[in-house]
């Protein structure tokens, strides 16, 4: 599946020509993708194959649309010790619901790819299963990013599983020496601001109290004890 997905994302700039991978039409600029839930690999998708199997059962399921929500959990906190039980070396993984296997899968970003970390569903349970965000995720189609800033703060964002593929082409794509170097960061950090910026709370903030009007003059004349002048 790595080396499938990887390949889409690390071609500067993509082929003319470039068809879906199911009828052959050709593909508009900034064109979703499928899952093969079979292969487990991403199938480009020109816009009508792809709403095609947004509707559930459509071919028996093997093939999902991969959606374009972008959800965010403000309450989410995840301290030191937490975030070294999930094993990830870098500040940067992701998780998805993997059906065909019947587990969460994790993965986080390096130089060579995308590498699979194995998670035990306790784990899963006891740190991240406490966001709404796991009980929203859709299986095979989104993940879960953490991030993990300088600060140590960790943001929680739910997004389209085929996005964690681009950062982590990009990162393939640009990343030099030990650290990864200034081009690989600023591209890495400018796909996370994007994704901020497309993200909303996975529910709303609760209504606070009714505020009285502070314009008395703007009520009907008429509903005064007194009538009408």
């Amino acid at each position: 599946m790595t080396t499938d997905i990887l390949r889409q994302f690390t071609r500067r700039p993509p082929p003319e020509g470039e068809r879906c991978d199911l009828c052959g039409e050709p593909l508009p600029a900034g064109h979703r993708h499928l899952v093969d839930t079979s292969r487990r690999s991403l199938k480009c998708a020109c816009p009508p194959c792809h709403l095609l199997f947004t509707r559930p059962g459509a071919g028996q399921g093997r093939f999902r649309a991969v959606p374009d929500r972008y959800l965010t959990d403000p309450g989410f906190e995840l301290d030191e010790a937490d975030w070294n039980r999930l094993q990830i070396p870098v500040a940067l993984a992701f998780f998805f619901r993997n059906s065909e296997l019947g587990r969460l899968a994790a993965f986080y970003p390096s130089p060579a790819g995308a590498t699979e970390s194995e998670l035990d569903p306790a784990t899963w349970d006891a740190v991240l299963g406490r966001s709404r965000l796991a009980e929203l995720l859709e299986p095979d189609v989104e993940a879960l990013l953490l991030h993990r800033g300088r600060s140590g703060a960790v943001t929680c964002t739910l997004v389209p599983v085929d996005v964690c593929y681009e950062l982590v082409g990009r990162m393939r794509l640009h990343w030099k020496g030990f650290d990864g170097g200034a081009e690989a960061r600023a591209d890495i950090a400018e796909c996370l601001e994007r994704i901020t910026a497309a993200a909303r709370p996975s529910h709303p903030p609760a209504p606070g109290p009714a505020v009285p009007s502070a314009h008395p003059a703007a009520e009907d004349p008429a509903s005064r004890s007194g009538g009408a002048p």
